[in-house]
């Protein structure tokens, strides 16, 4: 049984966005926590709750030790309590279906791109407890600079501490991480470590700011030969210009994105329409935050949105060979 030692001192929840763009500099650095402060209110359930304790923090390590003991199924996994609030979306995001056609097991090494709040994450870390591994993969400063000009040095500072604080999140989540990791900057005891790695809503801001190419080829440094890419990405319509279809509106149109995975060498196994969702027509002004769950446009389309639901995405399995 492997147990996960983190020294107190490093912790810090994680930054990303799970995909999809903070709507703030504040939100994003929310989402991180701070590995230098006092228990936060956000944060207090892992340092100890409200009196800021460390027996908060014991109870999530204890926790991912016994899920590491009690070998859960994927079905127990996603039936678990912690994902009450999560479970609205199953119905638009199919993770049983999706993880099963990207061949995930319970003993693979697997990398999650953009693992923000949690939400595959608290399948995949209780999950892969026992066997597996289970690391993150976060956007490098440049986008975070370029999503917020503004960004101040505090900010900074917190959205870097990420990675030493992607262990405690994931333990928060129900079961340990080895370990995260920022596009562009992949060390090389992890080349050829994975079996899985998941680009979950997670390539369209990287498109937007010219590192496709980055997150191919970090894919391509990660994965053991014959490892699979798992992508799920908002989908343009084939025929979309390429402005609008560039990823600042979260599409991005399915023929390009599986161009960049066969340039570096990929091999297109399978897509599928696990996600789909023909009620979309991927022509928002406001792109895919004017769908569910963000209902980010005006109040008066909030209803025609909410018919709509979550919007289209392609799911496409690729290999390296």
């Amino acid at each position: 049984m492997r147990v996960l030692l983190t020294s107190v001192a490093s912790l810090a929840l994680l930054a990303a966005c799970n995909g999809e763009a903070p709507e703030s500099v504040d939100e994003a650095v929310e989402q991180t926590g701070d590995a230098t402060s006092d228990a936060a209110e956000e944060s207090g359930e892992l340092f100890g709750g409200a009196d800021g304790t460390e027996s908060g923090f014991v109870g999530a390590i204890e926790e991912a030790v016994q899920a590491s003991m009690d070998r859960p199924s994927l079905e127990q996994v996603l039936a678990h309590p912690r994902r009450e609030a999560d479970r609205a979306r199953d119905p638009y995001r199919h993770p049983r279906e999706t993880l099963e056609f990207f061949e995930v097991e319970a003993d693979y090494t697997v990398v999650e791109a953009l693992p923000g709040g949690g939400w595959y994450g608290r399948i995949l870390a209780p999950w892969l407890a026992a066997e597996g591994e289970y690391y993150g993969l976060n956007y490098p400063m440049s986008v975070f600079e370029q999503l917020f000009p503004n960004i101040t040095d505090e900010q900074r500072v917190r959205l870097e501490g990420w990675e030493a604080g992607f262990p405690a999140a994931a333990a928060e989540w129900g079961g340990p991480a080895q370990g995260g990791y920022t596009f562009g900057s992949i060390p090389q005891r992890a080349a050829g470590s994975a079996d899985v790695v998941l680009y979950i809503r997670a390539l369209h801001n990287m498109a937007r700011f010219g590192l496709l190419e980055t997150a191919v080829n970090d894919a391509w440094t990660l994965l053991k030969t014959g490892g699979v890419v798992g992508v799920v990405q908002h989908r343009a319509p084939a025929g979309e210009t390429d402005e609008r279809a560039d990823g600042s509106r979260g599409y991005l149109r399915e023929a390009d994105v599986i161009a960049a995975f066969e340039a570096r060498g990929f091999v297109l196994e399978s897509a599928s329409g696990i996600n789909a969702n023909p009620n979309d027509p991927a022509d928002h002004e406001m792109g895919v935050w004017a769908l569910p769950p963000s209902l980010g446009g005006p109040e008066e389309t909030r209803e025609a949105m909410r018919a709509i639901g979550e919007s289209d995405r392609m799911t496409l399995r690729f290999r390296k060979p």
